[in-house]
Formats: structure tokens, sequence, C-alpha cells
């Protein structure tokens, strides 16, 4: 209810600024991000519905990270190809699977594997869990973000694999020191 009234969208934005101002990529980096995402998803949506709801989307510091399953390379390609195009992205990663697409069971199951994953992040000690961006397909968990150091990467690695149901990680996290943190535009696909 208090999300209704002005008290309760103050608060909320009072909250999301202070969440943002703690992570890596600060409030700005935030805000850039989330325009990415919305310019994203405004081409996907014109390209097709199919595509829109096939293929997730995950971005950190200008870093897009793509995941899903689409049924031919061409829906692949396109996705990759429109997400090149807002201002800001400043890497593309290609994690889609041109593959039989899985039904509502993988669906919920992936969903859980999330809500399960964010929680253990959230509560283990050593984990600036705000900094990460986590993403189940398929069962298998894809990770995006800024670590502080090698040890807090390794401790989110292992949380991900002791989550019920997963079938592997793929870790597209830099260090806080990466110099890639600063590079311009470059391009890292990998197909399936």
């Amino acid at each position: 209810m208090t999300a209704c009234t002005a008290t309760g969208v103050v608060m909320s934005t009072g909250a999301t600024v202070g969440v943002a101002a703690s992570e890596e990529r600060g409030v700005k980096g935030t805000i850039k991000d989330a325009g990415i995402r919305i310019q994203i998803n405004d081409l996907w949506l014109k390209a097709g519905l199919e595509l829109y709801n096939l293929v997730s989307l995950q971005i950190y510091e200008g870093r897009v990270l793509l995941a899903g399953h689409v049924p031919n390379d061409k829906m692949s390609d396109e996705a990759m190809l429109l997400a090149w195009q807002p201002d800001g992205v400043r890497e593309v990663i290609n994690e889609i699977q041109v593959k039989k697409i899985t039904g509502i069971e993988t669906f919920a199951r992936d969903a859980l594997i999330n809500a399960r994953l964010d929680s253990a992040l959230l509560f283990a000690k050593g984990i600036n869990s705000i900094n990460y961006s986590t993403r189940a397909v398929g069962g298998i968990i894809y990770l995006l973000g800024v670590a502080k150091n090698q040890e807090e990467l390794d401790k989110v690695q292992q949380v991900a694999r002791n989550i019920p149901d997963v079938k592997g990680v793929i870790s597209h996290v830099l260090l806080i020191d990466d110099p890639r943190r600063l590079q311009q535009p470059s391009v890292k696909t990998r197909k399936k």
C-alpha cells in the first residue's frame, strides 16, 4: 500500500538510490545500465515477442549478457545485433543456446534456482551480493558483475554450485581492478 502513496514512492526511490550508491558501478552506472536495458527490450519487442520472451538480459557496467534458448541461429544473431545498438554498450556476451525451446517445468525450476541463489548470496558472509547479477537458464547459472577480489568470486561460485538442480556455473564477473572495466566496446561470443 505504501508504494501507492507519495511517501511510499519517495521511500522506494530512496532505497533504490541507496542500494545503487553502494554498488561498485554507483548510481550513474546503475542508471546507464537501466537505460540500456530499456532500449534493448524495446528493440527486442519491436523484433517480435518471441525474441523478447526467449532471451534473458543481464547488464552490468555496459556489459550485456544474453542467455536463453532459441530455435535457430537467426534469432540468436538478431538478439546480439540489437543488443549492440544502444549507446553505452561496451561488450555483448552471447550465451544463447540454439536448441529446442524448454517448457514450463524448466522455467519453474530456473525461477526456484534464481530465488534460492539470490537468498543464499544475500546472507553469505564475505559476499557483497549487490555487485552481482545472476540468472539461471536451463539449470546453468550465469554470473555478471564485479568482485572485490578472487576470494569473494570463488565464494560466489561455490554458493551457486551448491544450489539444488544447478547443472553448471558460467562466470563473466570481473575483479574490481580488472583493466577491462575501463575498455572500450569489444565483442565476445559463444555459440551453442
